[in-house]
């Protein structure tokens, strides 16, 4: 029995020392080695092609899609790193001599089972593809998907990528996506109050506002046209609430509104017209326990 692993461990060691056997792990190696190099070159440069391809076209006077062209940009530079490295991978398996449809058919069984569990992503990729091709929505979008809401920084065949107001990442699966407030396709519209007492000049406080508005569009290109002075909105106690309404290109809204609240506020001040202040009410009791 010591004479036949002794045989075993000779025949063993010498297997492994063979020339023949370290010549073709070389090989093996060496061709691992250039495929996962090519693997690597071929995603970096169909990238940059892709990239320099669609830039070109955003630059195009005739082309005035540029959220599409990025969006179709950046899903295609992960479709080519998928099908790049899927294909490496598969000829990393033949040289190994590990056949694709043993492993295949091998797998049916186990396939079977994670049929159920792959249908959420199937749906996802078949979500993704109709976001796309609909143009939904679209890298640089602000949009609302549930409790989302943020800057659109990558949609993917699979899941999409938010950018919180805050900093945080929302990466939700595309098949889970239902309805989509999208705040970047049409013109935003504000509506801006302002509050005065009772006994202002109203006429005089609607005359500086209007022609202080008619200059506006000439100082910010964000706004669509001349906002519009609404007049009264409400009337309480002895404050009167005044509305302006603003429309701007998609997302500018809150810039004009706050530039137009501080020249505002700066304009009555300048023309002594009262705005109203918030009264605070104090309650005491005197010394027999009544409130006073």
């Amino acid at each position: 029995m010591d004479w036949f692993n002794e045989r075993v461990i000779k025949n063993g060691w010498d297997k492994l020392m063979s020339e023949d056997l370290w010549i073709n792990i070389t090989k093996i190696s060496i061709k691992i080695t250039i495929i996962l190099i090519a693997s690597w070159l071929a995603v970096r440069l169909g990238k940059k092609f892709i990239k320099k391809v669609f830039l070109m076209r955003m630059r195009s006077p005739l082309d005035h899609s540029e959220r599409r062209q990025t969006t179709i940009s950046r899903l295609l530079q992960s479709v080519i790193s998928y099908v790049v490295y899927f294909s490496a991978i598969v000829a990393i398996l033949s040289i190994l001599e590990i056949k694709i449809a043993g492993l295949l058919a091998g797998a049916g069984i186990v396939g079977l089972a994670i049929g159920f569990g792959a249908q959420s992503l199937v749906k996802d990729v078949i979500t993704g593809f109709f976001i796309i091709f609909e143009d939904q929505f679209g890298v640089g979008d602000y949009i609302k998907i549930n409790a989302a809401e943020g800057t659109v920084v990558e949609i993917g065949l699979r899941t999409t990528k938010i950018n919180g107001s805050t900093g945080e990442q929302f990466i939700i699966p595309n098949g889970s996506i239902g309805e989509v407030v999208n705040y970047s396709v049409n013109n935003s519209k504000i509506y801006i109050d302002l509050q005065m007492t009772t006994d202002a000049n109203f006429e005089k406080a609607e005359a500086i506002i209007k022609k202080y508005l008619n200059t506006l569009p000439d100082m910010h290109k964000e706004l669509v046209a001349v906002p519009v002075f609404l007049g009264v909105q409400n009337v309480k106690g002895t404050e009167v609430t005044i509305r302006i309404a603003a429309e701007t290109l998609p997302q500018q809204q809150h810039g004009v509104a706050r530039t137009i609240r501080r020249d505002v506020t700066k304009l009555f001040e300048e023309h002594n017209i009262p705005m109203a202040q918030p009264k605070m009410m104090f309650y005491g009791v005197n010394e027999e326990g009544r409130s006073e």
